[in-house]
């Protein structure tokens, strides 16, 4: 996921404090502070505070570029805006973040999509509305994936097994769900229980994703739902592609009735196995939740296609074949 951080390089302490104190309750990722300022800025909330002079790297040569390359965290600087320098950075540095300055919210769209991946976050600065908009910016338009339509082939009921019930912390709506499949991938848009039932009341903040050996997709890598506990990072996926972050309030693993789902799009075959329930669902091209009690052969529904291979969870180049 993206990230947004703010860059408080005022020389008032209480300057400092009262843009960090706004950028703690908007939800930012992370602040780069003087280091004069890091052991008090760090009581103030829990959030990762790195110092200014650690990180900030201006950009303004070819050898300026290396140097970043070889910092953990760099903040990048421009002193006039450039594409080129940051395109060469993003494609050049293989671990990492990578954070751009910015002062408009152009830029920042513009550094966030740059080379397709752009860069891992931006930082900022200003009063908390303007810190708010860049927020938004970030956490709701920066990150988008593109989902297929791909045609259900099988549906078959499995004998009983264990399934993850995963509730966020976060209400979602019609369209939106969580990524999780069998293989790391192909995974499925498994819907959140945003819409009412006959049998049970809507509960917005829960999926009830799978079994517990599949792979659930988070930013760049994938969990075992298995795994999952209180606090952890997830991704909510909306059926146009649309990306937020949330975290998991609880995780439930309890034995239940299963049933495989197994689709296809353009020759690549990928499944998911799930509870045998009419209240779970998977998502259908124009939104609408599809219940696994009625899914039937040629049905199509909403799946994401990774590229590569997986280890522990990163994507790494090699050979392997999931089924």
């Amino acid at each position: 996921m993206k990230e947004v951080w703010l860059l408080a390089e005022g020389e008032s302490w209480d300057e400092v404090k009262e843009m960090l104190k706004d950028a703690i309750e908007i939800g930012f990722d992370g602040a780069f502070v003087k280091k004069e300022f890091k052991e008090r800025a760090e009581k103030l909330g829990r959030i990762k505070i790195i110092p200014i002079e650690d990180a900030v790297i201006k950009i303004s040569s070819a050898e300026d570029q290396e140097k970043a390359l070889q910092k953990d965290v760099v903040v990048l600087k421009f002193e006039d805006w450039k594409v080129i320098p940051l395109e060469n950075i993003i494609a050049m540095k293989k671990s990492g973040k990578v954070i751009t300055a910015v002062e408009l919210i152009e830029d920042a769209k513009l550094a966030l999509t740059t080379l397709e991946k752009g860069a891992d976050g931006i930082a900022v600065s200003g009063d908390r509305e303007t810190l708010r908009k860049f927020y938004e910016v970030v956490k709701e338009e920066g990150e988008r994936l593109e989902l297929v339509k791909a045609r259900v082939k099988e549906i078959r009921p499995l004998g009983v097994g264990e399934r993850v019930c995963i509730d966020t912390v976060t209400l979602m709506t019609p369209g939106e769900g969580v990524l999780v499949g069998n293989q790391a991938s192909f995974m499925f848009l498994v819907a959140s229980e945003s819409e009412e039932s006959e049998y049970v009341a809507s509960r917005p903040f829960r999926v009830n994703a799978g079994s517990v050996n599949a792979y659930l997709k988070v930013g760049d890598k994938t969990r075992y739902l298995a795994e999952l506990k209180a606090g952890d990072e997830v991704e909510v996926v909306k059926f146009d592609g649309s990306v937020r972050k949330s975290y998991v309030g609880r995780v439930k693993i309890e034995r239940r009735p299963l049933i495989l789902v197994t689709a296809e799009f353009d020759g690549v075959e990928g499944s998911v196995i799930l509870q045998n329930a009419e209240t779970i669902k998977l998502i259908a091209p124009d939104g609408k939740h599809v219940s696994v009690a009625e899914l039937k052969p040629g049905d199509e529904v909403l799946v994401w296609l990774g590229k590569k291979a997986r280890h522990f969870g990163v994507e790494v180049d090699e050979f392997i074949v999931e089924r």
